[in-house]
């Protein structure tokens, strides 16, 4: 009995082994590394409340061919539009602005989604190139990030 336990626990290492991650950045970290290697930022705008976005973390952003897309030709944040922490990106900080009790949104939140939960918002140059507001299955994020990596080709 043991030892069928020992091949499981085996078993189950290896295979989760063959599962990468999702490489998720700051919005510093990613503009940072544009700097070495220029790619298209992917940035996922949601809220802790908002069940579509969670739908979307545990779906969409699991799926093995959306982490390899993201990782190799994006740089991929995940971004909460309720963050407090103040954000440098494009040489300019943007702050939490509140709106009441306990409640708010970021500055960078507001300029890059029309506070529609969730928010793909794609940015390459620092201009917006894709803005997909609302649930998006695996299959046709994959046909956005598809097109994107062949505009990016040809500019």
């Amino acid at each position: 009995m043991a030892k069928n336990l020992k091949y499981l626990v085996l078993i189950f290492f290896l295979t989760s082994q063959n599962f990468a991650q999702l490489n998720t950045y700051t919005f510093e970290q990613a503009e940072k590394l544009s700097v070495e290697k220029e790619k298209p930022l992917v940035i996922f705008i949601n809220t802790s409340w908002c069940k579509i976005c969670k739908m979307m973390e545990n779906s969409t952003f699991k799926n093995q061919k959306i982490i390899d897309e993201l990782n190799q030709y994006f740089y991929f944040i995940h971004f909460d539009a309720e963050e407090k922490r103040p954000v440098i990106f494009q040489q300019k900080t943007f702050k939490y602005k509140p709106k009441g009790k306990n409640t708010g949104i970021h500055e960078l939140a507001e300029n890059l989604s029309n506070q529609t939960y969730p928010t793909i918002t794609i940015l390459k140059n620092n201009e917006i190139m894709v803005q997909i507001e609302s649930y998006s299955n695996a299959n046709d994020l994959l046909k956005v990030l598809a097109k994107v990596k062949i505009e990016n080709v040809e500019k």
